[in-house]
């Protein structure tokens, strides 16, 4: 659903209809950086750093923004989650944002993840910066290093489908 921000832009409204198909989970205290990726180039620095996670799947990320982020634009993220110390870093696209008024960060986005592989575009499964020994993801954990992942989905979703 869809609403008008003051100044006539158009944002997704949070009365949508529920489509996650992944079980969401929170990181207290994780943070998100992110920059937008061009077809041609990327940029070097980040446009927003340290945004707020407010709850991530293995298929995407809600957090926190200052500026509003525009659908379908591919971004490289930055994820830091406390204890870790290097950050995970993915790709995905923006499927939506909604004006978040009243409060210190002005939006809410979502950004959906690119299906996990091998090929240009798609994130590496295991995550080259968080590559275990062996290769080979810890107890308890799927093969994308998230708790609980299971494969992908046959399409190369990163959620498997019901």
């Amino acid at each position: 659903m869809l609403a008008e921000e003051p100044g006539g832009k158009r944002i997704m409204s949070d009365k949508g209809m529920e489509r996650r198909i992944c079980q969401r989970f929170k990181i207290p205290g994780a943070t998100i950086s992110y920059k937008r990726e061009h077809w041609l180039f990327s940029r070097r620095d980040f446009e927003q750093e340290f945004c707020p996670v407010l709850d991530i799947s293995r298929g995407g990320v809600r957090f926190l923004t200052q500026k509003p982020m525009k659908y379908k634009v591919r971004v490289s993220l930055q994820i830091a989650i406390p204890g870790e110390r290097v950050p995970l870093t993915l790709k995905g696209h923006v499927r939506w944002t909604s004006y978040n008024p009243g409060k210190s960060y002005k939006y809410q986005a979502g950004v959906q993840f690119n299906a996990y592989g091998d090929k240009k575009g798609q994130n590496f499964p295991s995550g080259p910066p968080r590559q275990r020994p062996g290769n080979s993801p810890p107890p308890g954990r799927g093969a994308s290093g998230w708790p609980g992942a299971g494969p992908a989905g046959s399409d190369g979703s990163s959620c498997p489908r019901p």
